[in-house]
């Protein structure tokens, strides 16, 4: 007869055999994306539905955008990387709220939105090179007479749930004790809506969006992006964490695109030209901050 501790021993052996045995087969390289889209013959990429320009939805209700793009390049890459020119490429759509979580479990292999890269969501998830910088703004009527945040005092602003900017305007907000009623929306669309509609006085959100939200309203003059920006943050690509073969096949493209004059063209492309789905022109210009990441190539986050 076995000694107990032996016994122990090869009972837990036994059990993890079994585990391993019966686990389903994504769990397995959940965190080895290469290897899990070799297996599925699948690259899952998600997508916001409203994040003008970096991943949004045309006029057909496919997505786009300059993140998308970015994004469909990473999955070329994967299918010489694989040998699997059979490679499917799936599109999911993803909220402010599910984002993470689904990063994280396997449900998506990448997310291409606007997804501020910062410490505390580092602990859940892995994020590549920073592709993009902002800072939260306002989107009010332009004949509000709000122009910044002390013109916010007492009033009601909505923020899309989810966002480090609710973080970031609660702080604010009882640091300057504004009494700033702070609601939220499920989306940035319902949020710049719930403006225009007049239930909320300003959406909190950063600039760039605010400015795709403005630009792609039915009559952009009614609105106005005010205020200076509270807090510049990175956007960044979100991947699982502990994969570091997939994380350079990432930043390795976004180098390649940087160091090549491709990434200037791309941008150029969605923040300085007409863009789908009714050929609006954000009209803005690089930030300094962004510039210099292009030769950094840095995925520093924000605090």
């Amino acid at each position: 007869m076995l000694p107990a501790t032996r016994l122990a021993a090869a009972a837990s052996l036994a059990l993890g055999a079994l585990f391993a045995a019966t686990a389903p087969a994504h769990a397995q390289v959940a965190g080895d994306t290469i290897a899990k889209v070799k297996q599925s013959g699948t690259f899952t990429i998600a997508y916001r539905e409203s994040s003008i320009p970096f991943s949004y939805l045309d006029g057909t209700a496919k997505p786009t955008g300059m993140g998308w793009e970015i994004c469909n390049m990473i999955a070329d890459k994967l299918k010489t990387l694989t040998g699997r020119s059979d490679l499917k490429v799936v599109g999911q759509s993803v909220t402010s709220a599910n984002r993470v979580p689904l990063v994280q479990n396997g449900t998506v292999d990448i997310e291409c939105g606007s997804t501020t890269n910062n410490s505390e969501r580092g602990k859940q998830v892995q994020f590549a090179t920073n592709y993009f910088y902002t800072g939260t703004r306002f989107l009010v009527k332009a004949d509000s007479g709000i122009k910044g945040l002390a013109d916010l005092k007492g009033k009601n602003v909505v923020i899309t749930a989810g966002t480090t900017n609710m973080l970031v305007m609660r702080r604010v907000n009882q640091e300057q004790d504004l009494g700033i009623n702070i609601t939220s929306a499920k989306d940035h669309a319902e949020a710049a809506l719930l403006v225009q509609s007049g239930r909320a006085d300003a959406f909190a959100m950063d600039d760039i969006l605010l400015y795709g939200l403005k630009a792609s309203a039915r009559n952009p003059a009614e609105l106005a992006v005010v205020g200076d920006a509270i807090q510049v943050e990175p956007y960044a690509f979100m991947l699982r964490r502990d994969d570091p073969a997939f994380k350079k096949l990432v930043d390795d493209t976004l180098a390649e695109l940087a160091k090549s004059g491709q990434f200037e063209k791309l941008y150029t492309k969605w923040f300085l030209s007409p863009i789908p789905p009714n050929n609006m022109n954000l009209n803005a210009p690089m930030s300094d901050e962004l510039k210099k990441n292009l030769t950094e190539l840095s995925d520093k986050p924000a605090t």
